[in-house]
C-alpha cells in the first residue's frame, strides 16, 4: 500500500517553482500557513516546551529503555497534527515527490535567540549515502517567520544532487559557502520546502540577542525503497498517527510501516 490520495490534490506550486525545487532543492513559500492555524500551533509549541514534553521525547529517544515511550508526541497534539496533513501542504508535496509519499517524522521546538548557530549538515536518510534515487523532504515551518530578530536559514542550493556524508561540511561550521542563499526575511507562516540532501545551516546572530524562533518542521518521503527511521519509538508513532485519522480519507495510508527498514542507532 502507499500513500496514495484516493482525491487528486490540487497543486500549489506553479512549473517554475516546481523547476526551481529539482534544481536548487528548496523552494520558499511566505505567508504559507493559515494565521489560525499558526495561533494554534504557537500555543502548542508553547506547551511543548514549557512543560518538558519536549525534553522528555529527546530522553525517550536517547534511552528508550530507560525512559520509556514519551508521554506525549508531537503528532498526538491536535494542531500539530493539522500541520502534518495541512491540504495546501499536501498540494505541495504531490507537486515534488507525486502521489504517493508517506510521513517520516516531526520535531516542534521554541528556539532561544542565545541558541548557538546549527553547522551545515543535510537531513537525507540513507545508510550509507549512495544515491538520491529517491525523494524525501522537509517542509521547515517558521510560526513568526525569519527577520532581523531570528537566526537565519542558509541553503547551499543544489548540493542535494551530490552524495555526501550529513555532516561532511559540517567542520566549516556556519561559515559563509559560495554560492549560498540566506533566508532571513519571511512573513510569519513561512515554509521553506527543502529536499532532505541539500546542505542548510542555522547561522546566530552575531549579538545574541533577539526573539524566540517558534519552528516545526515536518519530513516526508517517496515511497518505492525502504526508509532508515529516526526515532526508535517509530512504530509507536506510525500507530499513533493511524489511530488519529491524522490525513483522513484522502491520505490514508500517510503512516503506513511497510516503508521502513527497523530502527538501527
Amino acid at each position: 500500500m502507499s500513500s496514495t490520495s484516493s482525491v487528486k490534490a490540487t497543486s500549489v506550486l506553479d512549473a517554475a517553482q516546481i523547476e526551481q525545487f529539482a534544481r536548487d532543492g528548496y523552494v520558499v513559500l511566505p505567508g504559507f500557513l493559515d494565521e489560525a492555524l499558526v495561533s494554534r500551533l504557537k500555543r502548542e509549541v508553547d506547551r511543548w516546551v514549557d512543560d518538558g514534553l519536549r525534553d522528555r521525547s529527546i530522553a525517550s529517544a536517547v534511552d528508550p529503555e530507560a525512559n520509556g515511550l514519551p508521554p506525549v508526541m508531537e503528532l498526538e497534539m491536535p494542531a500539530h497534527a493539522d500541520l502534518i496533513a495541512y491540504p495546501p501542504l499536501m498540494g505541495v508535496l504531490t507537486d515534488v515527490l507525486g502521489p504517493s509519499f508517506v510521513f517520516h517524522h516531526l520535531h516542534s521546538d521554541r528556539q532561544a535567540p542565545t541558541l548557538p548557530g546549527k553547522p551545515w549538515h543535510h537531513d537525507y536518510e540513507q545508510r550509507p549515502q549512495r544515491d538520491r534515487t529517491y525523494a524525501m523532504v522537509h517542509a521547515l515551518h517558521y510560526l513568526d517567520g525569519l527577520d532581523p530578530e531570528t537566526s537565519s536559514l542558509v541553503v547551499l542550493p543544489g548540493s542535494h544532487h551530490r552524495v555526501a556524508a550529513k555532516d561532511a561540511n559540517a567542520h566549516l561550521g556556519t561559515e559563509s559557502i559560495d554560492g549560498e542563499q540566506v533566508l532571513d526575511d519571511l512573513p510569519p507562516g513561512s515554509t521553506v520546502l527543502a529536499h532532505s540532501a541539500v546542505f542548510h545551516a542555522r547561522r546566530a546572530r552575531p549579538e545574541g540577542i533577539g526573539k524566540d524562533r517558534y519552528f516545526v518542521d515536518a519530513s516526508y518521503c517517496q515511497t518505492g525503497t525502504r526508509w532508515p527511521p529516526v526515532k526508535p519509538y517509530w512504530r509507536h508513532m506510525l500507530s499513533r498517527g493511524r489511530e488519529l485519522g491524522i490525513g483522513g480519507q484522502q491520505w490514508p495510508h500517510l503512516f503506513d510501516e511497510e516503508h521502513f527498514e527497523e530502527f538501527r542507532r
